[in-house]
């Protein structure tokens, strides 16, 4: 087997996602059969000789997270024990990523968690997409290439022609992401101030910055239950905002997201594939879906070719 030999294997959290990379790299998915036994234990077995070879597995946190994070740490180690000569976990969306510091007493950090488990099962490499804390990548002990959704909104945006456009970070943590966007755009800059009592409870106080009469675009990595969004949306509009969009990297979208977001005046929601959308949600008007797999694809020919990433996030 040559050394740039690689194969492309995929969990069954998002399976669109992976036929789309293998697609684009004019592959097919690593033929194994994947399943559980009758007390739901998960069952793998690869058809495919992987010795020597260049293993990358995709695999997304999301539905059900814990059982979909097993099966990628168990498809590792039947790969590690069928000697491939690397394995890349290929994570589109890196789920208990908000728990990435002990903020409160007698809490894990769960981020890093999850981190030694996937090093511990065998992995060489993690390839992510928008991290939810750039700081997680320091939890790894094996090279980690955390790609950026950025380029593919920009270029949406640009499309799209948007006059007098302010970019909104819905939090202070999220004003980097908004300023590049901004600059990226030409476009001015404003953050909500937001006030959490409770996890998935949010109340925004202000907007600091000008967005009376202005066309704005809300930018953030994660969009759960929407209640930070929706608040951020009517926030501006009682600011004087025209045209409100928003730009999220990871639709997770649960509980009554779509409800809120059809409910709000928010024009658009946009997001990528990283997570698999729920036919109800795909159904929406005010959502729509960019997606990541040309992103990834080309990740994965640059790591098994062993040339820059970097060129990606440009």
């Amino acid at each position: 087997m040559t050394k740039n030999k690689y194969l492309i294997f995929s969990g069954s959290s998002n399976l669109q996602l992976a036929k789309q990379i293998v697609g684009n790299l004019k592959k097919k998915l690593g033929q194994s059969s994947l399943g559980t036994f009758s007390d739901g234990e998960i069952r793998f077995q690869s058809w495919e000789n992987v010795r020597g070879a260049d293993v990358f597995i995709i695999q997304s946190f999301t539905k059900d997270i814990n059982f979909h994070i097993m099966e990628l740490l168990l498809m590792c180690d039947a790969f590690k024990r069928a000697s491939a000569r690397r394995i890349t976990a290929v994570i589109p969306y890196y789920a208990y990523a908000r728990q990435d510091r002990k903020d409160r007493p007698r809490v894990p950090i769960s981020a890093k968690l999850i981190a030694d488990l996937l090093e511990t099962s065998g992995f060489s490499r993690i390839l992510a997409i928008d991290l939810h804390a750039n700081q997680i990548q320091g939890f790894f002990n094996i090279p980690v290439d955390n790609l950026m959704a950025l380029p593919i909104f920009i270029s949406h945006f640009k499309k799209m022609k948007l006059k007098d456009l302010v970019i909104v970070s819905p939090d202070a943590g999220g004003v980097e992401r908004a300023r590049i966007f901004s600059q990226k755009l030409k476009a001015g800059l404003a953050i909500a101030d937001k006030r959490r009592a409770e996890a998935n409870v949010a109340e925004i106080m202000h907007i600091i910055g000008d967005v009376k009469d202005k066309n704005t675009i809300i930018v953030d990595d994660i969009v759960d239950t929407a209640g930070t969004m929706t608040e951020t949306v009517k926030a501006l509009k009682k600011n004087g905002a025209k045209k409100i969009y928003a730009a999220c990297t990871h639709g997770i979208l649960s509980g009554k997201a779509l409800k809120k977001l059809a409910d709000s005046p928010i024009e658009k929601l946009f997001i990528t594939d990283t997570i698999p959308l729920q036919e109800e949600l795909a159904a929406s008007k005010k959502i729509e879906v960019l997606s990541v797999a040309d992103l990834f694809s080309q990740a994965i020919c640059s790591i098994n070719k062993e040339t820059s990433v970097s060129k990606l996030f440009k």
